[in-house]
């Protein structure tokens, strides 16, 4: 399969210009976290409030994310996402000028952490459901889905090392600076976007009853009631490895940071191979092997991981690892988006978000705890047989699950 058709979203003017500002608003928030991080441990050198500054920007996902779909149903996304971009700038800048100004404090940085994470679960849903109107070929949607999750490794991989340069030579007050400008590469790239103007039906219900015929939505229809559940059970069971790595790097292979590294990167190259194969795809149709295939991957790979004292095996049980969390999240996400109804997709990809990122923090918290009382090792295996048995079960429902997708891509016309 060519490069070219690979990346066929880059095609799509308007996705272009989405996809170089948000790689760099991506980077732009690592370079933030890794800062607010080396501050709250410049000021208190508690690993314990670094946990919970981590926490407190991830946690808001859970709560909020529904409602930012909700938004996404009810009004533009393009002025939505507009609105957003230029509020995330708005923490940075005030953290950069209590930092200059010496006037920090740790209770400040969890502040704003807390509202940055609260501004980010909000726009999640709605860049994810705003995805089919810059990308308006469905055949190019996986490709673009896909591209998202590029982004997201993009700026895993750049932003703490931006960040590691720009701490050596400057401030944190210069990182969150830094930050605060890459919002404004976003704001910029979306406001040349031109958006076909779009019909927005009058909600005629509350937002609490949007949100209830969102879930009732959901539940009914089966495709994105059984992938929704094994997203969730991926990223609470599995993703959490990322928050045990540390112990696994120190305590079974005696290494430092390096070694940390090391490893990462071995998940890492597991998800960009992941995502380089999903947007080489041509349609939708098929998906649902490469979910439960996925599936499978993550949580045998974490077992794997978890009980090899051999560093080479253990390297490919990780690429394993990242391969089977990405192709699974962007796998549902590219289904989802194109088998729902327009006027509930918000509200969909607001559960999906929910499902794929708000499930992590609670997971890590959990496998942080029981790793407390049984080991590292142990956690990890645990939550990968949890997951090869979720996805053992969903390759049996697969036939029904084939079923209850065939009608629809009928309508859609995906299928003959």
């Amino acid at each position: 399969m060519s490069i070219r058709h690979t990346l066929r979203a880059l095609r799509h003017r308007n996705y272009r210009l989405f996809f170089y500002g948000q790689t760099l608003s991506i980077i732009g928030n690592w370079v933030q976290q890794i800062a607010m991080a080396w501050l709250v441990y410049r000021l208190t050198e508690s690993a314990w409030l670094l946990g919970v500054t981590g926490f407190a920007g991830q946690i808001a996902i859970l709560v909020f994310a529904p409602f930012g779909g909700l938004w996404a149903d009810r009004f533009d996304k393009h002025r939505l996402l507009l609105i957003t971009q230029a509020l995330s700038a708005v923490p940075p800048l005030l953290l950069a000028a209590l930092t200059f100004a010496g006037l920090v404090e740790v209770w400040h940085i969890i502040v704003m952490a807390l509202l940055l994470g609260i501004i980010n679960a909000i726009d999640t849903p709605i860049r994810l459901a705003f995805t089919t109107e810059m990308v308006t070929v469905r055949e190019d949607l996986p490709s673009a889905i896909a591209m998202n999750a590029l982004m997201q490794s993009a700026g895993r991989m750049i932003g703490p090392t931006v960040a590691g340069l720009l701490l050596a030579v400057s401030t944190e007050a210069f990182c969150f600076v830094v930050n605060a400008l890459s919002k404004v590469a976003i704001v910029a790239t979306v406001l040349t976007m031109t958006i076909a103007p779009r019909a927005i039906t009058r909600a005629s219900m509350s937002p609490l009853q949007q949100l209830a015929e969102g879930a009732r939505y959901a539940w009914q229809l089966i495709p994105i009631r059984w992938t929704l559940a094994i997203v969730a059970i991926i990223s609470f069971m599995v993703t959490p490895y990322q928050t045990l790595m540390p112990i696994f790097a120190a305590e079974i292979y005696g290494g430092g940071a390096s070694m940390l590294g090391f490893l990462m990167a071995a998940a890492g190259c597991g998800g960009v191979i992941g995502m380089l194969a999903l947007a080489s795809r041509r349609d939708v149709r098929g998906l649902t092997r490469w979910i439960t295939f996925a599936s499978l991957s993550a949580g045998i790979g974490a077992t794997v991981f978890s009980l090899s004292p051999w560093l080479p095996l253990s390297l490919v049980a990780l690429a394993m690892t990242g391969f089977g969390v990405v192709v699974n999240g962007m796998s549902v996400s590219t289904m989802i988006q194109t088998i729902v109804d327009d006027r509930m997709r918000g509200r969909i990809m607001g559960i999906f978000s929910v499902a794929f990122l708000g499930m992590y923090p609670l997971g890590s918290l959990a496998g942080g705890a029981l790793a407390e009382h049984i080991g590292a090792p142990a956690t990890l295996a645990t939550g990968g047989g949890i997951c090869t048995v979720a996805a053992l079960v969903l390759w049996r429902r697969m036939p029904a699950l084939r079923a209850a997708l065939r009608p629809i891509y009928l309508k859609l016309k995906i299928i003959q």
